[in-house]
């Protein structure tokens, strides 16, 4: 035997002990068979930030928190609170969590706000309203990303599918993504993960945060992965929420099979503009009133914020001279703003809300808001700008609802189109028709949904907001400059939003 090829058996006996062929003669090579889970140990350190979002969940909060803690993997737990009107940041510092509160209004982004504090290398999301929670729950589902076994696991618990779930979701991936039809609650908010992975991810802002971050954690390449955990008690979402919850689910399914390139239906973007302009409609707002019987109405430039929105979006998108053009010339209110409509034609969505997030808000306002919600209040953000951008401004100083005129999209890319709100059309068939914010007062105060509405609030400037505080049984006027003055009975003026909270009685009355 030639010598040299003798100095090689060893070496060829440690290749085969660690590697083995796959059958039928196909020689290709696999590292062998890891150890079962059984041999491997349990993560006992302290390796994950445990991210709790919650909004105005003081009945279950404290036990969470104190239920994470106790957990060995749990070193820290951040409760990103979204401005609730309860005891909930209270109750969960009490209970030992750093408590932070969300920068925008909306569970996605309250989540996403979790990563960026965390300082962990694995984040698990717990929901703020659970109960019957088993011992090391945060070390069970933890384990598979310790033994390097998962990048992303979904927990499983043993409780009747809702009926989102089965009605929606699930069919819903059997079509486009079959290879997650397996996870058996694919929008259940019980999440561990990499921090790494998820700060690449995108959350979405609405109910289909869970499961956009599933589809895209697993299109990531992540090794997607299930833990049952048993048993779980979690309150049930209200019943005039499902079908809100059931086409954002919808929505993040379907924009996930068309980037894919699972999906090749164009009717599908048209369907999700449509339900975007449903959450801007009067209808919609008054199903969720929910008992409340007062209302505060708040203008929109001058008043939550003191620039100008289309001024703002005519400067980001070249288009500044042209606004200034049209803003002075003689033209008739309709002929104007459809002018100035198509100035826009083809700006992307995201830079419409772009602006919207860079506006500043003005000092208390987001405090004022949180009072007055307190004290059972219904806040909305009212005017004739842009729906697009009042609901960003809506969300950042955590309002109920936005009630606007409609710019028109479709596949994200302005028409140049604007929709005047419905709610604004005038209520007689004669004499002033023009569609304005005070004819929405009116038909917030006709809603015959017991109990009525009692006493409607509106907080604005001059002139923008004139016929709206005309309309409402308290107008504020926003002083903030002398020229804004009004001699008008009744208006109350007001140099700040401090000023306003501090008219605000805190006795709660219906639901918040």
């Amino acid at each position: 035997m030639n010598p040299n090829f003798r100095k090689l058996i060893p070496w060829l006996q440690a290749q085969w002990r660690r590697w083995r062929v796959l059958p039928f003669g196909r020689g290709i090579v696999v590292p062998p068979a890891q150890p079962p889970p059984a041999a491997l140990p349990s993560p006992l350190r302290a390796c994950a930030t445990v991210v709790i979002p919650a909004l105005n969940e003081a009945g279950h909060i404290a036990d969470v928190v104190r239920h994470a803690r106790a957990d060995p993997a749990t070193a820290e737990v951040i409760v990103i609170d979204d401005s609730s009107i309860d005891d909930t940041a209270r109750l969960a510092r009490e209970a030992g969590a750093e408590v932070v509160t969300s920068s925008m209004l909306g569970k996605g982004a309250s989540m996403r706000d979790g990563v960026g504090v965390a300082r962990s290398e694995f984040v698990v999301y717990l929901d703020g309203d659970l109960s019957g929670l088993r011992d090391q729950l945060v070390t069970d589902l933890c384990r598979p990303l310790m033994r390097g076994e998962a990048d992303f696991v979904k927990a499983r618990f043993g409780r009747r599918a809702g009926r989102v779930t089965a009605l929606t979701a699930k069919p819903m991936l059997e079509v486009f993504f079959p290879e997650l039809a397996h996870i058996a609650q694919p929008l259940g908010g019980l999440i561990a993960a990499r921090a790494s992975l998820l700060a690449t991810l995108n959350f979405e802002e609405g109910y289909g945060v869970d499961i956009g971050l599933l589809i895209d954690a697993h299109r990531a390449g992540a090794r997607v992965t299930e833990v049952d955990i048993g048993t779980l008690e979690h309150d049930s979402q209200p019943l005039e929420d499902l079908a809100a919850m059931a086409n954002e689910v919808s929505r993040v399914i379907y924009s996930r099979a068309r980037d894919a390139g699972r999906l090749h239906m164009e009717q599908i973007a048209a369907m999700y503009e449509s339900q975007r302009q449903a959450t801007a409609t009067l209808d919609y707002i008054l199903s969720r009133r929910r008992g409340r019987t007062r209302l505060v109405l708040l203008g929109m430039d001058g008043t939550i914020t003191s620039q100008r929105y289309l001024v703002e979006l005519a400067r980001a998108t070249g288009q500044q001279a042209a606004l200034v053009k049209l803003l002075e010339s003689g033209f008739d209110a309709a002929v104007r703003d459809a002018r100035i409509a198509a100035l826009f034609k083809f700006v992307h969505r995201r830079q419409f809300e772009k602006v919207a997030q860079a506006l500043s808000i003005r000092p208390g306002v987001i405090a004022c808001v949180n009072r007055l919600r307190r004290a059972g209040f219904m806040v909305g953000v009212v005017g004739e700008g842009y729906f697009v951008a009042a609901e960003i401004l809506r969300r950042r100083i955590f309002a109920d609802f936005a009630l606007t005129h409609l710019m028109l999209f479709e596949g994200d890319v302005c028409k140049g189109d604007v929709r005047p709100n419905e709610a604004f059309e005038s209520l007689q068939p004669t004499g002033d028709t023009r569609p304005c914010a005070g004819h929405a007062v009116q038909r917030f105060r006709l809603d015959d949904t017991n109990p009525r509405v009692e006493t409607i609030w509106a907080v604005g400037c001059l002139p923008d907001d004139l016929e709206m505080l005309r309309q409402a049984d308290k107008p504020f006027v926003l002083d903030a400059h002398a020229s804004d003055r009004s001699n008008e009975a009744g208006f109350t003026h007001i140099a700040s939003f401090d000023a306003l909270a501090a008219l605000v009685d805190e006795s709660p009355r219906g639901e918040a």
